[in-house]
């Protein structure tokens, strides 16, 4: 019998995307908002109708697209946590938002075959890669 979590013999029976969803836990919801808003170069809006206020990052269909939300949580801190990727159009320009707004740019750029990425951290120490895919050419 083959193992198709190790060893997928029937693609079919792999999820047609890895990652579903992520959240970012923040000290202070409303200062992370203002930071995601300026890194990105869209406004976050803060979201009080569930459970715990939040706040969505921004996609163009939040219905057909792998999205995410900043909520008010304790941040591993200091890059120790998971690395979220998040996408912007202009990687060099989205990385001196990041420091104009207080966040940290680790050194080096990573050129990779779908685009080139670099580490941040956001002021809560959460690890953030800004990821820009390649051009279409």
């Amino acid at each position: 019998m083959t193992d198709t979590m190790t060893n997928p013999a029937d693609i079919t029976a792999l999820p047609e995307d890895a990652l579903v969803w992520c959240e970012i836990p923040v000290t202070d919801l409303d200062a992370a908002i203002d930071y995601y808003g300026k890194v990105l170069g869209h406004p976050l809006i803060k979201d009080e109708s569930g459970p715990n206020p939040m706040a969505m990052l921004p996609v163009q269909s939040p219905a057909d697209g792998t999205a995410g939300h900043l909520y008010p949580g304790k941040p591993a801190g200091d890059g120790s946590g998971v690395t979220v990727h998040l996408a912007v159009p202009t990687l060099e320009a989205a990385l001196e938002r990041v420091m104009e707004a207080g966040g940290r740019v680790l050194p080096g750029i990573i050129p990779i075959p779908s685009g080139r990425f670099a580490y941040t951290l956001d002021p809560d120490g959460n690890s953030i890669g800004l990821f820009e895919f390649n051009k279409a050419e």
